[in-house]
């Protein structure tokens, strides 16, 4: 029992030691405790913090954009993560623009030399009161990180510094893309209180503002060109004014990926479709390569067509550009299938009329500046000198029993014809005849077949004069398209 109780008082000797004894003096509070007791004891943060009700209170805003997260052109919602900035005094007077001053809490102020020459502290922001500012485009609430702490000086001024996470709704223009500037506003006002208790001002002058980028980051997908300012007052049905102060993020799209991934493969293929045009119409190849270029364009359309901006407002024009192209490519197949349909179907044609002729082999040869125009003419003079030498031949080349070319031959043809005139007339009639058929038959055949020679050779001189024709015409069509579409983005560059 006795070493139990020794025990116990060995125990307790230590915390004895530390007591304070009776006649030494407590040590002070510290400054930073005494003062927020000093403020927070009798404060209200359900009112405003004016003595007077009619003081308006004037709340200063800054804003800082540090980063464009996302831009939805679907959705129409633009993600950005500014540094916000709040502060304001109160005044009986209405400033909008020019208030250098932060809002001031007439019920947070104190003198330094009662605190140990404080002049700021930070105070919990759920323990004194903020106004109610807002931004109208919210669409959804963004992962913003929690600041717990305002900062009060010793006259009464708040500041209260933050980042936000916004995703506001934004009408954004794609039809330049991926050349776009986009402009989206962000509304800050109060939902509940009028301009004569709450005021809105700029923190800092519009020109500071507007060219700011000490806080971007420029290395994503969006540039930040300037952020302009705007107040305004405005009323809903003929009720109390309310302040609002717009800022005006204006941002621009870096088309350099979007130029190597969609712009030049497009460009590629179709310069590819225009060589095509240098292959021989008479052969085959021209139609399987033009018929590769289609499909080999039909996938590259469904590679990129999720990364092209998809609105239920409008086509952006690169859309409009990629279906000309599409249009083009088949617009050159049909011109080349026409072509082979004249250069290997010309034995079921007949003979060129005389008006194709004339503007074709005679005047679009002149106009195209075509060099064999000379072998064009020639070969159509060739083919009109061999069918009427032909007709001629039909009128002096007949063979005849009774011909001959000279007259002895005659003389003697003639004794014999007599001395054998009823021997071998029946025999002889029968076979000279048969001979006479076959040799008409193939008169005939080979005339036939010299004029669908002729034919031919006339059907391929339109076909190859009907090729460059086309191919002009396609070309100039291309150039000008390639020139309106890259003057276009050019101008929309440099705005």
């Amino acid at each position: 029992m006795v070493p139990t109780a020794l025990g116990a008082l060995l125990a307790l000797l230590p915390l004895a030691s530390t007591l304070p004894s009776p006649g030494t003096p407590e040590p002070p509070e510290p400054a930073l405790r005494r003062l927020c007791r000093h403020l927070l004891e009798h404060y209200h943060k359900g009112t405003r913090p004016v003595r007077d009700w009619r003081t308006t209170t004037n709340v200063a805003i800054d804003l800082m954009v540090y980063a464009i997260l996302s831009v939805d052109e679907k959705d129409q919602v633009l993600t950005t993560y500014i540094w916000y900035r709040q502060g304001g005094r109160t005044s009986p007077t209405k400033s909008p623009l020019h208030c250098p001053q932060h809002w001031t809490d007439e019920f947070l102020k104190w003198d330094p030399a009662d605190f140990d020459n404080l002049t700021q502290i930070s105070l919990p922001v759920e323990s004194i009161w903020v106004p109610d500012i807002l931004i109208n485009e919210f669409v959804d609430v963004g992962k913003s990180p929690h600041v717990p702490y305002v900062y009060v000086s010793h006259h009464g001024e708040v500041q209260n510094l933050k980042p936000i996470q916004v995703m506001t709704s934004c009408s954004l223009d794609i039809y330049n893309f991926p050349f776009d500037i986009q402009n989206c506003s962000l509304t800050f006002t109060s939902w509940l209180h009028h301009v004569r208790d709450i005021n809105l001002s700029l923190w800092r002058q519009p020109e500071l503002l507007k060219f700011d980028r000490s806080v971007f980051m420029n290395q994503g997908e969006w540039e930040l060109l300037y952020v302009l300012s705007h107040f305004q007052e405005f009323s809903v049905k003929s009720s109390d004014s309310y302040a609002e102060m717009k800022f005006y993020v204006v941002i621009r799209r870096r088309p350099l990926f979007y130029t190597v991934s969609l712009l030049l493969p497009s460009i590629f293929l179709m310069v590819m479709d225009i060589v095509g045009f240098y292959l021989p119409p008479h052969s085959g190849e021209r139609v399987s390569f033009k018929i590769t270029l289609l499909l080999g364009y039909s996938v590259f359309l469904i590679i990129v067509s999720d990364t092209l901006p998809a609105t239920a407002v409008g086509t952006p024009l690169i859309g409009i550009y990629f279906v000309v192209c599409m249009a083009l490519l088949v617009i050159s197949l049909t011109e080349t299938i026409l072509i082979v349909h004249l250069v290997h179907k010309q034995d079921l044609q007949p003979h060129v009329p005389a008006w194709v002729k004339h503007l074709l082999l005679e005047r679009a040869t002149i106009l195209l500046c075509i060099r064999d125009r000379k072998k064009f003419s020639q070969s159509r003079m060739q083919s009109s000198d061999t069918s009427r030498q032909v007709e001629n031949n039909d009128s002096t080349a007949k063979p005849t029993p009774y011909a001959c070319e000279e007259p002895r031959e005659c003389g003697a043809v003639g004794g014999t014809r007599s001395a054998l005139a009823f021997a071998g007339r029946t025999e002889g009639s029968a076979a000279l005849q048969e001979v006479l058929r076959e040799a008409t038959a193939i008169r005939q055949l080979l005339e036939k077949r010299e004029e669908f020679r002729d034919a031919a050779r006339e059907w391929l001189q339109v076909g190859y004069v009907l090729d460059v024709l086309l191919f002009r015409v396609y070309l100039a069509a291309v150039l000008a398209y390639s020139i309106t579409l890259g003057t276009l983005w050019s101008v929309w560059r440099d705005a």
